[in-house]
C-alpha cells in the first residue's frame, strides 16, 4: 500500500479487502469494514498497538465515539475506558502527513471538557504527543511514551 506509509508503531495485522477501486480495513472495535483512509490507517495501527503491546482490554476501547461539545456533535477518534467505566484516555488520530499542531491539541482539549480524562494522546502515526493531566497542580505533564494499560487504569 504505497499511499500508506510505514508508521512509528509495530506493523498491525490488518485485514484489508479491495472492492472495485476502494480498499477497506476490518475494525476489530467497530466489527465492520471501513474505507481505508490515511487517518484510518493510523487509527487501526494505534488500536492494535494498544491491545497487543500496551495490554489494553479490547472491550474498553471505543472508536469514533460521538459526544456533544458546545452544542455540536463531535467524534472522538478513540476513547479508552477504565474498568469502572470512566473515560481515561482520548486519542486524536491524524493522517501521517498532518502535523500535530496547537490546533490539534485544542481539538482534543475540547473533547476533554466533556469526558474529563487523565491522559491525552495525539498521533499521526509518525509522531505521538502524550500527556497526563494533573488536576492538583492544574498542569499538563508530557510523557515520553504511550502509557501501559496499568498506568492509565490507576
Amino acid at each position: 500500500m504505497s499511499m500508506f506509509p510505514a508508521l512509528d508503531l509495530p506493523k498491525a495485522p490488518l485485514k484489508l479487502v479491495r472492492k472495485d477501486e476502494q480498499v477497506f480495513v476490518w475494525c476489530i472495535i467497530r466489527k465492520k469494514n471501513l474505507v481505508l483512509t490515511p487517518e484510518e490507517w493510523v487509527r487501526q495501527h494505534i488500536i492494535h498497538f494498544l491491545i497487543t503491546t500496551k495490554n489494553y482490554p479490547q472491550g474498553l476501547i471505543s472508536a469514533e465515539m460521538g459526544i456533544e461539545v458546545n452544542g455540536l456533535s463531535r467524534r472522538c477518534d478513540i476513547v479508552v475506558f477504565g474498568k469502572e467505566g470512566r473515560p481515561r484516555l482520548i486519542i486524536e488520530c491524524k493522517a501521517p502527513e498532518i502535523t500535530l499542531t496547537e490546533n490539534v491539541f485544542h481539538q482534543i482539549a475540547q473533547y476533554n471538557f466533556k469526558l474529563n480524562v487523565d491522559f491525552l494522546l495525539m498521533t499521526n502515526g509518525l509522531n505521538h504527543i502524550v500527556c497526563q493531566i494533573d488536576r492538583i497542580q492544574n498542569s499538563i505533564n508530557y510523557l515520553e511514551d504511550i502509557p501501559d494499560w496499568d498506568v492509565i487504569q490507576r
